[in-house]
């Protein structure tokens, strides 16, 4: 049958149209010569402008269903893993169990029990209990609870549902939000009782959330390694950290948990040996906790030596450029490279020199970091197109730069060309010189300068600020204004204040792919006082490696990947990024890089990484970790396919789905309002039984096609407007 869905509106226009139509044509046939053709045209006419008015009301073909089966109760258990969560408490009434169990056992009970058996009686109903959210024993990371879909397909199977009850925790976390299919519900006039599963507050629990660690170190050197900690627990919590490697070598870190927070914190690790290692961050079980199987974390960090090519430009031979070509000369992981415009002397010449700015991209395009010190722009010093060159080198390359300013205020004239955008800080134009101390003023480390690696040092973090206070204090420093939006102040001026607050002389900010450090002080070679080069080494070493770390992560021949995050999580989206160059070692210009990725469970995934339009041999693509473990990276560039570069991607097993979480009724709520049910409590079960035995049988389902727009209709409407069309034509001729 044919149902209309007129509006008021469109109602009263289509009959005022039909009306108009039917005397046009009245009086069309009256005054035609032929009356009989006439009589046939202008009923097609009419006939034409009942079909326009019909489809204005919105026809459309409803088909009765009725139900030939009894009516059905769908009972839906939710078998997702955060249901084996110990924190359900079960009554003799609903079990032959009684006290606190798991959600997954608390439901098996209930369903076991004889409470269900009314609803039987007598043949009126079917009861049918299904399960879903079931987790995937291939792929038990990527398994979670998806509430909308067990809810759709139900109603996509069954066609005479009374109605359903749902027993969950409703900690869905895949999907649609459930909200949506409760309207469904609706719609099928089907109500929805859910009934809570579950503790709605966070068991009392310590969770190891997540190990941020780097994917690769340096032998010999320290890396660190972030972690954060949730604590559910409703008292202040003193606990260890450990972190042990398989040998048994062990370091430890007291911390004190606040309660029903997260802390963040770090350790450092010192790496030994080349090649993997394997590690393990745990945290012992505290007296009350409920979960302990969140207590531990396991990864691997890659050992492997390292030489960093760091090239450094400076224009006077000052105390700062001697102490820092000392100590990267030096430094075992570095090779390094000076340039020295001397303004009576010329070029600097010896051991580590380089005569003349790398004018080739190949030359260029070679070094990790670059050391800016007191030069500029002008005569014998720095061009305008070689910072185009060193920008392009930063934000395609991922290399970085350090600016070192001094007194002479040369790198004002930085601030002229395509380097401005990288300087992390507003400069003083008024105060060029710089600012002169009568006595020695302290550098002050940030919070977040605690807890940088760059700053790191002492052999832990616990020595660290102590030793930050020993250091010698600085007699000039940079008319630094403010730092920029997006830059990390990891120290500031211990005595002078400006406008925006204590004035900020240490500070990174990242740059494209690379990582930009300003100095905003020439005296950190005076931390050698007493303690020779033990923190000036270590300082400018550490400096050196963690610009250089991305860039480094993966590098081969012909091309060099680093990607991020480091360490995705099942369902994270990892960038990855590459460099690649030609025979000649170049930025590749004309050519592709490919990348395969094999998956933890072997199959293979073809990548093409599209070019950046700003050249520089920059490739770039995105793909989806669907699996935790390690995924193998395997990158070709065209031309030389027997140059691969092969790494590693380590993908942490974070499951999607977690046990130890409150459940959440309000959502239950929510979903059983839209779909007039109401939300059951588990001590009202038996009331829920006289409840769906009262509702009215279900009424038969109905199929509706839109007449309006369907594509039939559109044709009819052509071939009728044809025919008139014709008609009048032929009735004018003859």
């Amino acid at each position: 049958m044919i149902d209309l869905n007129p509006t008021p509106l469109t109602l009263l226009f289509g009959i005022a149209g039909l009306i108009a139509v039917a005397v046009l044509c009245w009086l069309s046939w009256k005054r035609s010569p032929h009356p009989k053709r006439s009589a046939v045209l202008e009923a097609m006419r009419m006939l034409v402008a009942i079909v326009v008015a019909v489809l204005l009301w919105q026809p459309e073909w409803l088909t009765v269903i009725n139900p030939n089966t009894k009516p059905k109760i769908a009972i839906l258990s939710d078998r997702s893993k955060s249901m084996t969560t110990i924190d359900a408490e079960l009554s003799g009434d609903l079990g032959s169990k009684t006290g606190i169990l798991a959600r997954a056992e608390w439901v098996e009970e209930v369903l076991a029990s004889d409470i269900w058996a009314p609803l039987e009686e007598d043949g009126k109903n079917e009861v049918k209990v299904v399960s879903f959210s079931v987790p995937d024993p291939d792929k038990p990371a990527l398994s979670g609870t998806d509430l909308e879909g067990a809810i759709s397909s139900l109603l996509e199977k069954e066609d005479n549902l009374r109605a359903v009850v749902l027993f969950t925790d409703a900690d869905y976390n895949l999907g649609q939000p459930p909200v949506a299919a409760a309207q469904k519900m609706r719609l099928r006039g089907v109500p929805l009782f859910p009934i809570p599963v579950g503790s709605p507050v966070r068991l009392p629990d310590i969770d190891l959330m997540q190990v941020a660690a780097p994917s690769y170190g340096v032998i010999g050197e320290k890396v660190q390694i972030p972690f954060t900690i949730r604590s559910s627990l409703d008292r202040q919590v003193r606990t260890v950290v450990r972190l042990r490697d398989e040998s048994g070598k062990e370091i430890t870190k007291d911390l004190v948990l606040a309660p029903n927070s997260e802390t963040y914190d770090s350790m450092l690790w010192r790496l030994n040996k080349e090649g993997a290692t394997k590690l393990e961050l745990s945290v012992p079980v505290a007296e009350g906790e409920l979960v302990d199987a969140n207590n531990a974390r396991e990864f691997v960090i890659a050992g492997r030596p390292e030489k960093i090519k760091v090239l450094v430009v400076e224009s006077q031979p000052r105390w700062e450029y001697r102490f820092l070509r000392n100590a990267l000369s030096r430094d075992p992981g570095v090779e390094l490279s000076c340039l020295l415009f001397h303004p009576q002397l010329g070029p600097g010449a010896g051991s580590d020199y380089i005569q003349s700015f790398p004018e080739k991209l190949e030359e260029l395009s070679k070094y990790d970091v670059i050391f800016l010190g007191d030069v500029g722009i002008g005569n014998d010093q720095l061009t305008k197109e070689q910072c185009t060159l060193i920008r392009g080198l930063v934000e395609n390359q991922a290399s970085g730069v350090v600016f070192l300013p001094g007194s002479q205020g040369n790198q004002f004239s930085l601030l002229e060309t395509d380097l401005a955008d990288l300087m992390p800080v507003v400069l003083d134009d008024k105060q060029r010189e710089g600012h002169s101390e009568p006595i020695a003023a302290p550098l002050v480390l940030t919070t977040e300068g605690r807890g940088s690696l760059l700053t790191m040092l002492g052999e832990s973090e616990e020595e660290n600020p102590e030793i930050w206070r020993r250091l010698p204090g600085f007699f000039w420093h940079a008319p630094v204004i403010k730092s920029k939006a997006g830059t990390e102040v990891l120290a500031v001026h211990g005595n002078r204040r400006g406008k925006y607050g204590l004035v900020p002389l240490l500070v990174t900010k990242p740059a494209g792919n690379g990582k930009v450090l300003f100095m905003g002080t020439d005296s950190a070679w005076r931390w050698r006082r007493g303690v020779e080069d033990l923190y000036h080494y270590r300082f400018w070493g550490q400096v050196a490696r963690w610009m250089s770390y991305q860039r480094n992560m993966a590098a081969g021949q012909r091309v060099r990947v680093y990607f991020t995050p480091e360490r995705p999580e099942p369902g994270a989206t990892v960038t990855l990024n590459a460099n690649a160059f030609d025979a000649k070692g170049a930025p590749l210009e004309d050519g592709r890089v490919t990348v395969d990725l094999t998956a933890p469970d072997g199959r293979i995934k073809r990548l093409d990484l599209r070019k950046s339009e700003e050249g520089w041999g920059a490739f770039s693509g995105r793909f989806k970790v669907d699996l935790p473990g390690t995924w193998k990276i395997r990158a070709v560039v065209s031309g030389a396919q027997d140059q691969p570069l092969e790494t590693k991607l380590l993908a942490q097993g974070v499951e999607i789905e977690k046990t130890g979480q409150p459940a959440r009724p309000e959502v239950l709520k929510e979903m059983a309002k839209v779909a007039r049910g109401r939300i059951v409590q588990p001590m009202q079960v038996s009331e829920l039984i006289k409840e769906i035995n009262a509702l009215p049988e279900p009424r038969p389902m109905e199929s509706r096609v839109p007449l309006w727009s369907n594509w039939a209709v559109l044709i009819v409407m052509v071939v009728l407007l044809a025919l008139f069309w014709v008609g009048r034509k032929l009735n004018g001729a003859f």
